[in-house]
């Protein structure tokens, strides 16, 4: 029998001191922590003895890896999308009892900071890294090819997820997943930038910006799923809850030792705004909006200095009747229809916060809260206003142009607002509202409405000045090395072979102590960056850009020197809470100071080229599986594609040709669609007739269909459509008069034209981003729910499907062309041109 010893374990990993062992070694039950600097952790060598046979060896195992004895379970908890004044907890009147409650029992972070927008803000919240550092500058619907503007998070920077699965946590994430590019987000991966990829164990959530809370694009790690078919009133807000509990259930039930790390990020309230009847009666009832927007502001603002969020010298600024049209100057069914938009969200909001209250709960139920750090961050950038100023009954037609929809039109909707008929929005003024003591919104970092939020922290047997505020200033990569601290688990070096960069955030854990109130902050100095706006924050300044975009404003050509063609402000926030006073003129020397800091921070984490293109992004070329192909042939059903991995037909002439088999008896279904309620397209038989529809952001459905029934046998079945413009490409990048454009499509069968229609205008953008590709039937949501519901799968047989796509290849003529066009939205309405330079 050979014993080995502690030391020649820690010998055999190649690592010193610090580890904690429990059980005799080599027995099954053993454990050891890790130092950690390197992951995974080498494999021990074997310390049993072998000889030529088994009686007269010792087998010896490995111990198993776990963390520090005190290291806390952890939740992680960020909403979507809510700004400053949204929760109670902050003085807002949208009653966030969990927030609440989290608070009380810890502490109340008031000075936390996002990036402006929310996989930048989520990249940097999972990495400890700045978001350009983390290849997030934007979102990666908009990415490009840039390592600060990618979409990848690259193997340097492991996430938390990645460094505490390795040091002995079970890792799981729930909700909102918007860090897995837009171009791998297909059931083919590669599956390295989705969770399962980036160190979480378990994942259940949606991939992409948002999700129809009623009809989601669901997955169980990555195998899509569809809980709600066949339930009514369904909402994946109450089902996210109800599978995190259920996994933390079966977690405790089969390893109750195990410590638990959960990221919980539920799509609220990004829109679509999608509560329960309940909750939209529970907030209607206590008729919290009914005297406008800046009554609600004055409010909250009074609110926050009455409970001590905000000193009693901060400055309300005028409300911006340039931007945003005052209360009393809307018409009384505007003012009406503006109330539901709110109401809607806050029931939104309401509901999200009481089933985080079910987590807690349950954790609190296992015996496991007292050790558990909660962390629950209010929003992940200022409050939205891609609703635009009058709001929307449909978001995707935000993302399409149509950024003032009439009110009248908005009625239609009244009565099912925030039901599954809706992918709502509201306008923006109640936004400005809700980033109340500041300015802007969500998209604006130059502004602190845009990227200052709030937190609560508790940690019932660490952290023992319950209620405390803490107003040091943090960012959210300090959110990684905070945990690592508390944890006693160091950053690694090397993970999977590769040097690991280091991480930028800073620990807050300093403020956990109960003296800390006064402590002075340790984040000192900050960068801020989105689409072209930028800010430095130092030791107490804040150098920003004037804003000159408003988020609704995303098309026509773009600021072209976001560095310099800027009207640079300053302030003092020590002095100036609300960031409203400016005084750059009286302090040029700090100006030139801080701007010369700004650019050394934008050098150092990948932050250049600068590029203030909004939509133009989104269109621009970036990798595709379906990149560099014009011709596509399927011959099996297949759901589930999402956006970014199907041929793209927006501004391009194509043809559709199926050729089918007929029973007798007839067929119908679906043979090929993208997109839903909200935007899209489909080619299917309805009643044994071919149809081809465009759903155009559910404003206008444009129907070609055959007369005839098809009788049983074969039948070639063709869309063709040809684009009157000259659309999209790397020459036209900042230019989007190209978009939109009008054609003529023509349905045949078996090569006779049986309808021909001209569309006057087709989706310069996007379609629904949260529905897919999908042949042979169709999932979540249809194209017209008029002729059919999902799934309507095909009865004929689809012996093969071809696509061909023909994308106008730009030249320097077209170029100068659209220089002189003037591009439109779908419904005919002339796309604003922000004019670059400082307004």
């Amino acid at each position: 029998m050979v014993a080995v010893s502690v030391a020649t374990l820690l010998s055999s990993v190649a690592l010193a001191t610090a580890q904690e062992v429990s059980g005799e070694l080599g027995s099954p039950g053993a454990t050891t922590t890790i130092p950690g600097n390197q992951l995974p952790a080498p494999e021990p060598a074997f310390g049993g003895d072998i000889k030529n046979d088994a009686l007269e060896s010792k087998a010896w195992w490995a111990p198993r890896i776990v963390p520090p004895k005190e290291a806390p379970n952890v939740l992680l908890i960020i909403t979507d999308d809510s700004g400053f004044g949204v929760p109670s907890t902050f003085g807002g009147v949208i009653p966030t009892p969990t927030l609440d409650q989290v608070a009380n029992e810890g502490l109340r972070y008031t000075n936390i900071h996002s990036t402006a927008l929310c996989s930048p803000t989520r990249a940097a919240l999972i990495t400890g890294r700045n978001h350009h550092s983390a290849g997030f500058g934007v979102i990666s619907e908009q990415s490009t090819g840039f390592p600060g503007y990618n979409s990848i998070i690259a193997e340097d920077k492991a996430t938390i997820g990645r460094i505490l699965l390795d040091n002995g946590y079970a890792t799981s994430w729930f909700g909102k997943d918007h860090n897995t590019p837009a171009f791998a987000a297909s059931s083919v991966g590669p599956f390295d930038q989705w969770p399962r990829g980036l160190g979480f164990e378990y994942f259940y959530g949606f991939v992409g910006g948002d999700a129809n809370q009623w009809q989601p694009n669901l997955f169980r790690n990555t195998t899509q799923i569809y809980p709600f078919e066949g339930k009514k009133d369904w909402n994946l807000i109450t089902g996210m809850a109800d599978d995190a509990i259920d996994y933390l259930t079966r977690l405790n039930q089969t390893m109750p030792d195990k410590p638990f790390f959960v990221k919980y990020a539920p799509g609220a309230t990004h829109a679509p705004h999608h509560p329960t009847e309940e909750w939209v009666k529970k907030i209607h009832d206590m008729h919290l909006f009914d005297e406008g927007y800046e009554k609600l502001r004055a409010q909250i603002f009074e609110n926050q200095k009455r409970l001590g969020v905000i000193p009693e010298d901060t400055q309300l600024e005028a409300w911006p009747k340039d931007v945003l049209k005052p209360w009393d100057e809307l018409t009384p069914e505007a003012q009406k229809l503006f109330i539901k938009q709110v109401e809607i969200f806050a029931a939104y909001a309401a509901y999200s916060d009481h089933e985080i209250g079910r987590i807690i709960q349950s954790i609190e139920d296992m015996g496991k809260l007292d050790n558990t750090l909660v962390i629950y961050i209010n929003g992940d950038n200022g409050t939205s206003a891609e609703g635009g100023p009058l709001g929307t009954p449909n978001e995707v037609a935000f993302f399409n142009g149509v950024n003032e929809m009439p009110v009248d039109v908005q009625m239609k909707w009244y009565d099912v607002w925030g039901t599954e008929q809706t992918y709502n929005h509201m306008s923006a003024g109640w936004s400005w509202a809700f980033d109340t003591p500041f300015t802007w919104f969500k998209q604006n970092a130059s502004k602190l409405g845009g990227i200052r939020q709030n937190m609560a922290v508790s940690w019932p047997a660490k952290i023992k000045d319950k209620g405390g505020h803490r107003d040091q200033f943090t960012h959210v990569i300090d959110v990684v090395p905070t945990i690592l601290e508390v944890a006693g688990i160091p950053a690694p070096e090397v993970v999977d072979g590769i040097n690991q960069a280091p991480i930028e955030g800073t620990s807050f854990a300093y403020t956990f102590a109960d003296d800390a109130e006064k402590t002075p902050s340790r984040h000192t100095t900050q960068y801020f960056e989105m689409m072209g706006q930028w800010a430095l924050y130092h030791e107490g300044w804040l150098l920003s850009t004037k804003v000159n975009r408003a988020p609704w404003e995303a098309f026509g050509a773009a600021n072209p020197d976001p560095l310099n063609n800027q009207v640079l402000e300053l302030y003092d926030l020590t002095k100036d809470y609300s960031q409203s006073q400016d005084i750059a003129a009286a302090h040029p020397d700090k100006v030139k100071e801080m701007k010369k800091l700004f650019i050394e921070e934008a050098k150092k984490y990948q932050v250049f080229p600068l590029d203030a293109s909004v939509a133009a992004r989104i269109v621009a070329p970036r990798p595709n599986i379906t990149a560099g192909r014009t011709e596509f042939v399927y011959t099996h059903p297949m759901v589930g594609l999402p956006q970014g991995d199907s041929p793209a037909l927006l501004n391009s002439s194509y043809t559709m040709t199926a050729d089918i088999e007929i029973p007798e008896g007839g067929a119908e279904g679906m043979i090929l669609t993208s997109g839903g309620r909200f935007a899209g397209y489909g080619f299917y038989l309805l009643k044994g007739k071919p149809v081809f529809l465009w759903n155009l952001i559910d404003l206008k459905r444009v129907k070609w269909e055959g007369p005839d029934v098809l009788s049983p046998g074969q039948h070639t079945i063709e869309f063709d459509f040809k684009y009157d413009g000259l659309g999209v490409g790397t020459l036209a990048y900042n230019n989007m008069s190209g978009l939109g454009r009008g054609g003529t499509g023509t349905l045949s069968v078996d090569g006779k034209v049986v309808a021909t229609e001209k569309l006057e205008r087709t989706l310069p953008m996007i379609l629904q981003w949260d529905e897919s590709f999908d042949i042979g039937s169709d999932t979540l949501t249809g194209v017209n729910d008029a002729d059919y519901q999902p799934p309507f799968p095909l009865t004929a047989k689809l012996n093969k499907l071809t696509l061909k796509v023909d994308r106008p290849q730009l030249t320097e003529a077209d170029i100068k062309k659209l220089d002189t066009a003037q591009a439109t939205a779908v419904d005919g309405s002339p796309i604003k041109h922000v004019q670059p330079g400082p307004q």
